[in-house]
This record gives C-alpha cells, sequence and structure tokens, in this order.
C-alpha cells in the first residue's frame, strides 16, 4: 500500500516495523461538546484507512485518545457549575453513540487523559532532566530552540513558526511565543493533580505522546489527524517525543483535509456546523451521511451542503436496489465462468485503488461498474446460483472496507 507521507510530502509505501501489522495513533475528540461533523470526515476517512490496511492483508492495532481535560472542558465546568465528570461523561457517551451510528470500527484502546497522568508527568521529567524545558510561574515549557528540526513536519520556517504560535496561546507566561507549555499551573477552580513541578495539570500536546508510546511504543507506524493538527500540536508531539527518547517518534503521517461549508471550514468557532445527532433529526440516513464523508479523497476538502446529501442518497439507493433484485429474482443452478473471472477482476481493481493512497473514486468506480454489469447479467438470465454466492462474496468484501450496504450488518 502507498501513502502520502506528510513528512516526506511524496507517496510512500507503507512498510510497517513489524511484517503484517500496522501500529496506528489517531488524534480523537475533546469531549467538551458533541462532535461535529467536520469531525466526523477525518474519523470516517481513518475508518476507510483501518479497513483498507486490513484489507490488503495487514492486521490494525490503532489507539485513539480521548483528551478530557482542557480549557474548553474547564470553561464549561465554570460556566454550568458542575464538576469535570459531569462535564465529559455525557459527550464520552455521545462520541461513541455516534461511531457507533455511522459504522465506524472501534479502535483497540481509546485512552483518556486522565487516567494517564503519571505517563505524562514521567515523560515532562525526562523533558526537564535532559535540559529541554524551563519554569515559569509554576508551568513548565517545552524550549523550542532546544530541538532541532522543528517544523519539518509543517514545512514551515522559523518565522512563520513565531508568526502562526499564537495558534497555541495559552495565557501563560513563556520566554518565546513558539515554546508550548507541558504542565500548567494550577489555577483557582480547575483540577489539578500533584507533581514534581507543582500541583497543576498537563498540556494538550503532552497528553498524546504519553499516550501513543505507552501504548504503541516509542517509534510506531503511522499517526492521522485533520490537517489542522498539523502546526501546532502535531509538530510539538514529535518535539517532546524524540527529546525525551532519542529516538524517531512515528514513521508515516496522514492528514485529511477539512470538511467545508460554502467555502469555509465547518468549525464550533465559526458556527457554521452541524452534530451527526442534528442531521439524524431532519431525518438523515447515517448511511448517507457515512457514504458523503466517506466518497471525497481524503486529501481534497469536502464541501457539505443538502443537495450533496441527497445526491449520496441516490447512490447508495443504486445499491440497495441491486441487492433487492438479487433477492426478489430467482437463479438457476450452475454457474457463469466467464462472469466470475471478470467480478474477481474487478475486485483486484478496488483493492488496487484502495492500495493507491485510497483512491476511493478508482475503488467506487470498479464497484459501480460490478453494478452495471450485474444487472445487465441478470436481464440477460445469466447470473446462475453459484455465481450469485461469489457475488455475494465479492459485494462482502467492498463493504468490509466501505461499511454502507443495508444489508451487511
Amino acid at each position: 500500500m502507498k501513502i502520502w507521507n506528510t513528512m516526506t510530502c511524496r507517496l510512500e509505501p507503507l512498510e510497517p516495523l513489524e511484517p503484517g501489522h500496522v501500529r496506528m495513533y489517531t488524534c480523537g475528540p475533546t469531549v467538551y461538546d458533541f462532535a461535529h461533523i467536520g469531525n466526523f470526515r477525518s474519523y470516517v476517512w481513518e475508518d476507510l484507512l483501518r479497513r483498507s490496511i486490513r484489507a490488503l492483508g495487514s492486521r490494525v492495532t490503532q489507539v485513539m485518545n480521548i483528551t478530557d481535560i482542557e480549557d474548553k472542558i474547564l470553561r464549561r465546568m465554570a460556566e454550568e457549575g458542575r464538576s469535570l465528570d459531569e462535564v465529559v461523561e455525557p459527550f464520552i457517551e455521545a462520541f461513541f453513540e455516534d461511531l457507533d451510528t455511522l459504522r465506524i470500527e472501534r479502535a483497540e484502546r481509546d485512552p483518556r487523559a486522565t487516567e494517564h497522568i503519571p505517563e505524562m508527568i514521567a515523560l515532562a521529567e525526562r523533558l526537564r532532566d535532559s535540559g529541554h524545558t524551563y519554569e515559569s510561574q509554576g508551568s513548565l515549557y517545552f524550549r523550542i530552540d532546544s530541538f532541532e528540526g522543528y517544523g519539518r513536519l509543517s514545512h514551515l520556517d522559523q518565522r512563520e513558526i513565531r508568526d502562526g504560535a499564537r495558534v497555541d496561546s495559552d495565557e501563560y507566561d513563556k520566554e518565546d511565543a513558539r515554546d508550548f507549555v507541558l504542565w500548567k499551573a494550577h489555577r483557582p477552580g480547575e483540577p489539578e493533580w500533584d507533581s514534581p513541578f507543582g500541583p497543576g495539570r498537563p498540556g494538550w500536546h503532552l497528553e498524546c505522546s504519553a499516550m501513543s508510546i505507552k501504548y504503541l511504543g516509542e517509534t510506531f507506524d503511522l499517526h492521522t489527524g485533520g490537517v489542522d493538527n498539523i502546526f501546532p500540536h502535531h509538530e510539538n508531539e514529535i518535539a517532546q517525543s524524540e527529546a525525551s527518547t532519542g529516538k524517531p517518534f512515528v514513521r508515516y503521517w496522514m492528514h485529511a483535509a477539512h470538511l467545508m461549508v460554502d467555502g469555509e471550514k465547518m468549525s464550533k468557532s465559526k458556527g457554521n456546523f452541524w452534530t451527526l445527532r442534528e442531521l439524524l433529526e431532519k431525518g438523515h440516513d447515517p448511511r448517507v451521511i457515512r457514504w458523503l464523508l466517506l466518497t471525497t479523497h481524503y486529501r481534497t476538502p469536502l464541501n457539505f451542503t443538502f443537495e450533496a446529501l441527497e445526491q449520496s442518497t441516490a447512490e447508495l439507493q443504486r445499491l440497495d436496489d441491486l441487492s433487492a433484485r438479487l433477492e426478489r429474482e430467482s437463479g438457476e443452478e450452475g454457474r457463469n465462468e466467464a462472469f466470475e473471472t471478470r467480478l474477481a477482476a474487478l475486485r483486484d481493481e478496488f483493492r488496487d485503488c484502495l492500495a493507491d493512497d485510497l483512491n476511493i473514486s478508482g475503488a467506487l468506480g470498479a464497484m459501480f461498474r460490478l453494478v452495471r454489469e450485474v444487472n445487465v447479467a441478470l436481464d440477460k438470465s445469466e447470473l446462475p446460483l453459484e455465481s450469485r454466492r461469489v457475488l455475494s462474496e465479492t459485494m462482502a468484501a467492498f463493504d468490509s472496507v466501505l461499511g454502507v450496504l443495508e444489508r451487511s450488518r
């Protein structure tokens, strides 16, 4: 399988450290609210990636973190007068319900940040002891100048990094705008944990490094996320991880483009977002929503419209109509070997497209050619029972990756 590696800006063969076993880390949700479908664009793509790797013959160990301590969560606690658990638990439950609704397979592990504070403190201590940090007003900071090569993932020069550092503003004093906080000093009303740096809580970037290293190792195969994670989050993950271990952190990086609404990124801050639950309340089929999020290549921005949902409905209906016709029209005994050979060729084409950096349009093209050819065969009464069994196996193989067929579950 070839994938586009953000680090090198080129297509590369995905060759895991352990042959036949891909270890993959996915940036998960910050659970201060319901995830919107812009978030699910990334999660659906990562599900396609996971399923495709497996369909192409490798097993996957995926870790998706749950950020349950973060500034937005603390603001909600203060605004509503509720505890940390009272704020996050409903949204954690809702997130997993939404994953199931969209037929997104669960990761092998979904660690919560608050359950891994000791690992984060240990990582911060290693960075402190190796001279990569400084303290200011009770907080511990990573000094960017101490890590050579910062910016190689985002391909930014030092001026761009400095100008873009406002993205990572956190209202804490630091020596350089580019530096980022590892451990935040305690503030009244916030949850706190004891640490060698004083009471406080971890910074967001520290969470992912500590949990990925714990479950996938100091060097692992694949890290995914949205393009908005590249800088500063993933850049900071690389710096703190490699500075602490002295080893390469991740071998391949993959990032999905934004979901757009009327040409703008869908986001809570802009107010131009839909949650999955809102779309379901409007009567939209979750299969159709999954299809819409799935069928544009992950590195291409996807513009969300209700007209696009209608088009997705029509495309899925073609698959449902074929399934209904196969159930309705009986076949004769025997087989059509020429047709089965054609099925095998289309199945190979589908797999080859997935192996080409998840070329979803090519894969779907192979599947819809199959739909057309099956309908022609049915019109001519040239689809006997044994060939129907082979067809059923082929469609099941397609849907093991796509996860959209009405009768697939």
